[in-house]
């Protein structure tokens, strides 16, 4: 029989991904005690791998703010490798996008009106990144453990209950009592199944099945279409977040430094029955039959996994905290990896999270801070979904689907800018510019537009909404999005943020210290 083990800490965090891991590192940084469990074992594959530049500041900001300086150097491309170089990355210089048809190669025109390039930094010194999260969450839970708390692997846990000021979690052989449960175990995760949570409907956005794996061989989309970026693109189109969009759904390709690319579909319902998903690698040899230009880019890969398929993709739980628990964003829900938005909503609800912990610990106010993040968490990943939803019924209209993308960049640009500028209060602390006075109530509008286009498609509705985007990021507007002498291709400049100082409520020079603080601007 083997030996009962009790553990009695302040908190219990279920799951040891980098979410899970993060919170258990602010929580030992506050003098709490943590216990850190996990059903598998490091290191392990799972889904989510792109950050963004507001991802990698909220990273920043949290290490900053709890005295963890390891992590700094994980927000750049460039400091990441010098710092860290066994924890494998990739560079992500923007976000590329296109547009394909089903049986035709892809070929690029000179005004480039199947493409979309948003360069995500100016270099690749202070580039964003690619997690390879084998490494990456493996390297969190070590940097835990390092700072004192308790980690347990390959625990099965059978039971949860709550009781007078906290609660209980059971596997066999180990019993738990905690103060505060914390489930970061991802979608669908172990509190959702357990208490047998109910499901709430994500707006907008239609049903998807996923198919995904990492892969070995994968040729550049830009040495398969070499013609298509004449010109100078903003940055090497494949140092990115590669998206190919077509009717009913889009593939995601992302490059690592260690030679392995991750790719998958997310396809709606129809697509994905009329490919057969289900059935893995047969389904995506279909897939790469149907597009010969991203086929041609998979034609020498081979999968270094099995393919992993999802029935269904987004997920939202209807309940994100109760008596003695609360569950982080990627626990709650997941909405599309279509933008990218899973790393800043995670980061967002850990943030949150962790100052309700360090403000309201042993008392009352605990609990009604929870509610609150839970509220603005379920806020966010509604209008999230919305956006997405819209972008999906938007495929097939490219003009429109980039005018909705730039609602996502205006917003997710301004935010950023602002709080290096130390002027966080004029975006808020919400994703999407939530209390932004007049973005916030601008984007609603697009959003419900967008809605009423999908439910009665006529061009009076599509202009209506055109128009309503183009005011609505005016505003905020601080990176020359919608400038149509750029043709699709929008590098980070520092004239535009210079552009947008007033927008930013700061002057010139303050913009330029800002760039110099950051390193936008390369060693000569």
């Amino acid at each position: 029989m083997s030996r009962h083990v009790t553990h009695d800490v302040d908190i219990a965090i279920v799951g040891s991904g980098f979410s899970g891991s993060l919170l258990a590192m602010i929580a030992r940084k506050l003098g709490r005690s943590v216990l850190l469990l996990e059903r598998g074992h490091h290191p392990r594959f799972v889904i989510g791998e792109s950050s963004t530049p507001l991802a990698s500041l909220l990273m920043e900001e949290i290490a900053r703010e709890y005295d963890l300086p390891r992590l700094l150097p994980l927000g750049k491309y460039g400091s990441w490798r010098r710092a860290y170089p066994s924890v494998g990355c990739g560079l992500k210089r923007g976000f590329s996008f296109f547009r394909h048809e089903v049986g035709v190669p892809f070929v690029a025109d000179p005004e480039h009106s199947n493409q979309l390039l948003v360069a995500a930094g100016p270099h690749d010194e202070i580039g964003d990144v690619h997690w390879y999260r084998p490494d990456f969450d493996h390297f969190f839970v070590r940097e835990a453990v390092a700072l004192g708390a308790t980690y347990l692997d390959g625990v099965q846990l059978t039971a949860f209950t709550t009781e007078a000021g906290g609660a209980r979690l059971a596997a066999d052989g180990l019993d738990v009592r905690a103060r505060l449960v914390v489930d970061a175990t991802g979608p669908r995760g172990f509190l959702h199944r357990y208490l047998k949570l109910g499901e709430r409907e994500l707006p907008g956005l239609p049903a998807t099945q996923t198919l995904f794996t990492h892969f070995t061989g994968v040729r550049r989309f830009a040495e398969v279409v070499p013609r298509a970026f004449d010109g100078g693109p903003p940055y090497a189109p494949d140092d990115a977040a590669v998206h190919h969009v077509f009717d009913g759904g889009w593939i995601w390709v992302l490059r690592f430094d260690n030679g392995i690319t991750s790719a998958g579909i997310a396809a709606t319902e129809p697509l994905a029955r009329e490919l057969r998903l289900h059935e893995g690698a047969a389904g995506w040899q279909r897939l790469m039959a149907r597009f010969p230009s991203i086929g041609a880019q998979f034609a020498d890969s081979q999968a270094a996994l099995d393919f992993t398929w999802w029935p269904k993709l987004a997920f939202f739980s209807d309940t994100m905290r109760g008596g003695g628990w609360v569950a982080l964003p990627s626990a709650a829900g997941i909405v599309d990896p279509l933008l990218s938005t899973g790393f800043p909503l995670t980061l967002l609800g850990v943030q949150r999270v962790a100052r309700a912990i360090t403000e309201a610990w042993g008392s009352p106010r605990l609990g009604k801070r929870l509610a609150v993040y839970a509220e603005r968490s379920a806020d966010e990943l509604q209008t999230t979904s919305r956006l997405v939803g819209a972008l999906y019924d938007a495929f097939g209209d490219w003009e429109r689907f980039t005018a909705l993308t730039f609602l996502y960049f205006a917003a997710a640009s301004f935010a950023e800018s602002a709080r290096r500028l130390g002027n966080a209060a004029i975006a808020g602390d919400a994703f999407l510019l939530g209390g932004h006075r007049a973005f916030a109530p601008a984007l609603q509008k697009c959003l419900q537009l967008a809605a009423d286009l999908r439910a009665q498609p006529t061009p009076d509705r599509r202009a209506e909404l055109m128009d309503a985007i183009a005011r609505a990021i005016e505003p905020v507007n601080v990176s020359g999005l919608a400038n149509a002498a750029r043709r699709n291709w929008y590098p980070v400049a520092a004239a535009d943020l210079f552009a947008g100082a007033d927008k930013l409520r700061a002057t010139v020079p303050a913009v330029q210290a800002m760039l110099e603080r950051c390193g936008f601007f390369p060693p000569s």
